[in-house]
């Protein structure tokens, strides 16, 4: 007789889960009887950490577009889940996540690993329901995935164990109170009000210097933002979470936006008279322009986010490609081109000053920079790349060059440490014949990503292949990014008490669980330490040992953050080194550029 736990697991097949990610407890052991009947369709996939699992499943939403899945046992196991959770409630990404709970009977005893599990994930969830009977398991399974899908958002269905282990009932009773639901879902296509694209249009064909800034709602509609930027004589800055959007190599693409941002994009902003965002909450008004400086026009399939960011003129609410197909046929191409050449020139200026900049290394120390500097003409066809919270964001958003048919995403909106390696690894199972590389902190790396390469092991036979499957270590002893930050935002000098850890041997410790390490501490060696990694038949941590005080410049320095950071340094134990770095990296901008042209012409 099938059992409420074989009939949720056959409805997360027929919604095409082939991947549920976890950890068990016996809070679900009804569902891992389950797991094991159901012979791997679909599969449970056994993380070290519930929170890995949760990273997982949003990997998985991120890099397919599917509904990612998760499952954790009761109490302290549902606790695990929150982190990666969160993050993909804050970066828009359906999640289901399918949570044990104590039996029914008990519940309100201040039972053993008892939590009030929908008191816990109402916050983290759009929808959070405890199925208590077998009949409720189907619609509640078939609205948490309707919900996920459409809000792209978390949904979390609680099991109590005695409900997992009862009949299942497919079917309920035609009775009062019966639901009967199906699978399936579609997506939407969502269009603005006539009356408000003509008003869009209108203020887009009237600025002389249009910038556009796209995110990750734009995804699905390159060939759209390309032929509008081309129509209005537009660049376009992406952030973060659309670096995928479209690719680095066409030249009126300015690349990333703000503190960790190209020049080209500051630039950008700070001249331009029109402002066109695409499926972007970038939060940071710091580097949009002036209020009052330019026209704005958004478009979001969010109604909610519409104006937030920028004061608009014209509010799109609907999906990226279908307004903008719209809007096309409404826009006038600008005859005057001499912004957008203005935008090209200093893109190729950017360009080569990271060159430059990451050709500079310090005390026979390896420039950070030049990690990702060497690898971007390396990077295979169609790779899929992550990155984690930490300095090393900066030079894979600055120095990778993106070429169309890549993917790549990381922690935008909660910027959380440790998501990295489970995204990655979620790439891999989800495309195992694409090539797959993670920038991954020292810091990131010890606090989770060591142990999910026990995970990287564990599923050896799936991960490994002729594909390279690299994660890419910065060692720098130095949770650097929180280093800079309490330099340049809170004035201190850098506390060793918190910000330094332990050296840890990454590339000898993948090679003690059966992996490929490649250790690389010299500066002339960083391209070979590539070459040998990314030709590599099996999984690799590759370990650079790189230079700590390179700073993250950013694009402009503003007055309070650089008086901050000149107090800092007074104490700073690494001021000499610090100083000079940075006075030496700052000068190539002068080698290359006069900085702050706004294009003013």
């Amino acid at each position: 007789m099938a059992l409420v736990a074989d009939f949720v697991l056959e409805r997360l097949a027929q919604w095409g889960v082939r991947r549920v990610y976890g950890y068990p407890g016996d809070g679900i052991n009804g569902l891992v009887g389950a797991f094991d009947r159901a012979q791997g369709n679909p599969e449970f996939i056994q993380t070290r950490h519930e929170e890995m699992a949760a990273f997982m499943a949003c990997g998985h939403a991120k890099f397919t577009g599917e509904a990612g899945c998760c499952v954790a046992t009761s109490g302290p196991g549902a606790v695990h889940l929150l982190n990666g959770l969160y993050d993909a409630k804050l970066d828009h990404q359906p999640v289901v996540a399918v949570v044990g709970q104590q039996k029914r009977m008990c519940l309100g005893s201040h039972y053993q690993q008892e939590i009030a599990l929908e008191q816990l994930f109402a916050d983290v969830s759009e929808y959070c329901q405890m199925v208590v009977h077998p009949a409720q398991a189907r619609h509640v399974i078939d609205r948490a995935f309707k919900t996920a899908l459409t809000t792209r958002s978390v949904a979390t269905v609680i099991i109590p164990e005695d409900v997992q282990e009862a009949p299942a009932q497919p079917s309920p009773p035609k009775a009062h109170g019966a639901v009967f639901s199906s699978v399936g879902w579609s997506r939407p296509r969502v269009l603005p009000d006539e009356g408000e694209l003509r008003k869009a249009a209108d203020i887009l064909n009237r600025g002389s210097k249009v910038a556009m800034l796209v995110g990750q709602g734009a995804a699905r509609a390159e060939a759209e933002i390309v032929e509008t930027a081309e129509l209005l004589g537009a660049g376009v800055a992406k952030a973060l979470l659309g670096r995928q959007v479209l690719p680095d190599d066409l030249p009126f693409v300015t690349g990333p936006i703000g503190l960790l941002g190209s020049k080209a994009s500051d630039n950008m902003m700070r001249g331009c008279d029109t402002l066109l965002m695409v499926g972007t909450s970038f939060p940071y008004a710091e580097w949009l322009p002036d209020e009052g400086q330019a026209l704005g026009v958004e478009i979001d399939i969010d109604g909610r986010m519409i104006g937030i960011r920028y004061p608009m003129d014209a509010h799109l609410v609907g999906d990226a490609k279908e307004t903008l197909k719209a809007q096309i046929p409404l826009l006038h191409r600008k005859e005057d081109r001499r912004w957008r050449q203005g935008i090209e020139k200093d893109v190729k200026e950017w360009n080569a000053l990271l060159d430059k900049r990451a050709g500079q290394h310090f005390g026979g120390k390896i420039n950070p920079q030049a990690v990702a500097q060497e690898l971007s003409p390396r990077l295979p066809d169609r790779c899929v790349l992550t990155a984690d919270s930490g300095s090393g964001t900066n030079w894979w958003a600055r120095h990778l060059r993106l070429r169309e048919g890549m993917l790549a995403s990381l922690s935008g909106t909660l910027a959380t440490m440790g998501p990295g390696t489970p995204y990655a690894i979620a790439a891999r199972f989800a495309f195992p014949d694409r090539p797959v590389i993670a920038f991954i902190g020292d810091g990131a790396f010890q606090m989770n990503g060591m142990n999910e390469m026990i995970t990287v092991k564990r599923y050896w036979d799936r991960l490994a292949g002729p594909a390279p499957f690299v994660f890419c270590v910065f060692n720098n002893q130095d949770l650097n990014q929180v280093t800079w930050e309490q330099r340049a935002m809170a004035g201190d000098p850098k506390f060793p008490g918190s910000q330094y850890i332990p050296d840890v041997p990454y590339a000898k410790y993948a090679e003690l669980l059966g992996l490929k390490g490649v250790f690389c501490d010299q500066p002339k060696k960083v391209g070979a330490a590539w070459d040998e990694a990314l030709a590599s038949d099996r999984p690799v941590v590759l370990e650079f040992k790189v230079d700590q005080e390179i700073a993250p410049i950013p694009p402009h320095i503003m007055l309070e953050q650089g008086k901050k950071a000149a107090k800092a340094m007074v104490h700073d134990p690494e001021r000499m080194g610090v100083v000079a770095r940075g006075v030496r990296q700052k000068l190539l901008d002068f080698a290359v550029r006069l900085p702050g042209r706004n294009h003013a012409r």
